[in-house]
């Protein structure tokens, strides 16, 4: 008579991904990658340049002698007239 024992089977464990030593090995790869290119994209990189800030808007009233009754200027061009008023 022949006795047969049953043998255990399982399924294994999978691993974890990120214990994989190859998987470590190329996020730390392409780690000092990017690392190495950003140093390379702030020494080659063109400064911006700095946006100056406009000037305040400057507003002329003229009512006088030789001069439109009512002109207004802005930034030294007419713009317009004021009926009727001579001075501000």
């Amino acid at each position: 008579m022949t006795s047969l024992k049953p043998l255990p089977w399982r399924v294994p464990a999978p691993r974890p991904p990120w214990t994989h030593p190859a998987r470590r090995a190329a996020a730390a790869t392409l780690r000092t990658a990017s690392a190495v290119l950003a140093r390379m994209a702030r020494r080659v990189a063109v400064p911006a340049q700095r946006v100056s800030d406009p000037l305040p808007r400057t507003l002329e009233f003229y009512a006088s002698a030789g001069a439109p009754e009512g002109a207004l200027y802005v930034n030294g061009e007419l713009v317009g007239w004021i009926p009727g008023v001579k001075r501000l």
